[in-house]
């Protein structure tokens, strides 16, 4: 079998991992950590990063620092997963679902003015695929309406809109490192800020809500609980598999950009036959290569081609259910206008595998999706 998704290893994890025992700091905040975050402020820019034991926790810290409250609304996709809207649920706010692009299958920015009430606090703009987000027009509405831009940037990390790194753009974003992303350490993530006045306050949210980190730092002479918070930090073992991620990050996004790209090139032929449509990159945008999909005619033949390609021993996959049309989005969400794009697109994608080491089979699997498709 030739599975959707192969976590990948540099080599050095063990490595790193035995190190980190040996200094005898296992818990969150030490070398390795400390190492991580340094990588993604230098790397993407950010103020301050800071690592969680998933992305779904820096969401969730984001809509804290948010300061999101009962009935208030924040604004995204619904083609999306679903800690982008448990994360400001759990708070007591609405999500309100807005449809997609066409073209890039993110959050259609045209559609998001019409979506704002005056409780509306916040939007998260999804970059789906690593493909970026409109961000020039969503950071424009969100000044001129008084909200905050929280990227969801889970599968985003080293690409770039207009030569700016995801993640750089908005208030605050929140990055994945979970084992299907391009840069793993099985689960977890990380919480980016940008703007300065937040550095301080997501600190103590991470901590538990309290000040631990000021008094190791020596700028309190004891810690104490000062604010809401919860346990966001990773642990040591996973920060150290993360470092060994990050010392090869160019070549992990060089190899799988190659693979990205001999899909593209043989799919063309049959995009031009007119049985499939091929992912569209904006050409002010980079991406990371993070997944290679395809959007067949109808849900009928999505379904065929699944099952086509399992039947050959390939892991090829559909994505998401739109959060609109589940029973929690329908109890707690809000829909704005139109979910043409949405509710057709999601019906009609199907991911590829696409992972280091797939090299010597990808002739194999483009072949067989060929014959799926003729």
């Amino acid at each position: 079998m030739i599975p959707f998704n192969k976590p990948y290893m540099t080599g050095k994890e063990l490595w790193y991992i035995s190190q980190a025992h040996a200094a005898g700091h296992l818990a969150g905040d030490g070398q390795f950590t400390r190492h991580c975050s340094n990588w993604l402020e230098s790397r993407i820019g950010c103020r301050k990063a800071l690592l969680t034991h998933s992305c779904t926790a820096a969401l969730e810290m984001a809509a804290i620092l948010a300061d999101i409250k009962e009935g208030d609304e924040v604004i995204m996709p619904s083609y999306t997963f679903v800690s982008t809207a448990n994360a400001f649920a759990l708070r007591g706010a609405v999500p309100v679902f807005v449809d997609i692009r066409a073209d890039t299958l993110n959050i259609d920015e045209a559609r998001i003015e019409e979506a704002i009430t005056p409780r509306t606090r916040a939007i998260v703009p999804v970059h789906y695929a690593g493909v970026a987000c409109e961000m020039d027009s969503i950071m424009d509405i969100a000044r001129r309406y008084g909200l905050l831009v929280i990227e969801d940037a889970a599968q985003g990390i080293m690409s770039t809109y207009k030569g700016r790194p995801l993640g750089s753009i908005g208030h605050l974003a929140a990055l994945s490192f979970h084992e299907t992303k391009n840069i793993i350490s099985g689960e977890g993530g990380a919480l980016l800020i940008n703007d300065a006045s937040l550095v301080n306050r997501a600190e103590i949210v991470r901590e538990k809500g309290t000040n631990r980190s000021q008094f190791f730092r020596g700028q309190v002479d004891k810690y104490t609980w000062v604010d809401i918070g919860s346990s966001y930090l990773p642990g040591e073992i996973i920060a150290a598999f993360l470092w060994a991620q990050m010392e090869e990050a160019d070549a992990i996004n060089k190899r799988r950009l190659a693979l990205w790209s001999t899909y593209h090139q043989w799919f063309r032929r049959v995009e031009e036959s007119g049985t499939c449509r091929r992912p569209l990159v904006p050409r002010d945008c980079s991406h990371n290569a993070h997944m290679y999909y395809l959007l067949l005619p109808d849900l009928e033949r999505r379904t065929r081609f699944i099952e086509q390609m399992r039947a050959h021993a390939i892991g090829a996959v559909f994505h998401y259910v739109p959060l609109h049309s589940a029973p929690m989005g329908q109890k707690l969400g809000r829909v704005c206008g139109s979910m043409s794009h949405t509710d057709s697109l999601s019906e009609r994608l199907v991911r590829m595998p696409l992972w280091l080491g797939l090299e010597d089979e990808q002739a194999r699997i483009i072949q067989e999706a060929s014959n799926a498709l003729a």
